[in-house]
């Protein structure tokens, strides 16, 4: 097995934890499912639902397929790769940021069990696609970030997910 191949492989491990994580909490949420947290907050149906609809569309981008990311501007891909990309790998942390309007979800899946559904699915379409694109040799083609590599897409998800659970209730 590669070093590649064996990163790739723990990052993928890394945010199936991430995942599992999120649905055993969001499916302890009990009543609060539909329920935001604060004003202008977002529900646990919808933290779980922003979760699968952001990497649905980064299962696309790495299958090289378009997206619903924005395209920014080729030239400002190397600055958003530094500043945002790396910055958060780096940190091993999410900035705050504000979700882009095909990403901010009105609402989610009307129970946890039809949210794991959902997210678990969108899970084995983005690993396939990972796993894909690495046996290509090929980086992922961002439309934000440009050319990154396959694991650190993946290491970039699994801090993405764990940002949003612990926004989730009776997380501290």
């Amino acid at each position: 097995m590669s070093s590649h191949t064996s990163e790739l492989n723990t990052s993928l491990a890394g945010l199936r934890n991430a995942v599992g994580a999120l649905l055993a909490t969001a499916n302890g949420v009990g009543a609060a499912w539909k329920i935001p947290r604060a004003p202008g907050k977002w529900s646990p149906a919808q933290v779980v639902e922003h979760v699968a609809r952001i990497m649905d569309e980064s299962a696309k981008a790495a299958a090289g397929a378009p997206s619903a990311f924005p395209t920014i501007h080729p030239f400002l891909r190397p600055i958003a790769r530094l500043l945002v990309f790396k910055r958060i790998l780096r940190r091993k942390a999410f900035l705050k940021m504000k979700a882009i309007e095909a990403m901010d979800p009105p609402t989610g899946s009307t129970t946890p069990r039809e949210a794991r559904v959902r997210l678990e699915a969108v899970l084995s379409r983005f690993d396939k696609a990972c796993r894909a694109r690495a046996a290509s040799g090929q980086d992922v083609e961002s439309t934000i970030f440009g050319a990154v590599q396959v694991a650190d897409f993946v290491r970039f998800q699994e801090l993405h997910v764990r940002h949003h659970h612990m926004q989730l209730p009776g997380v501290e």
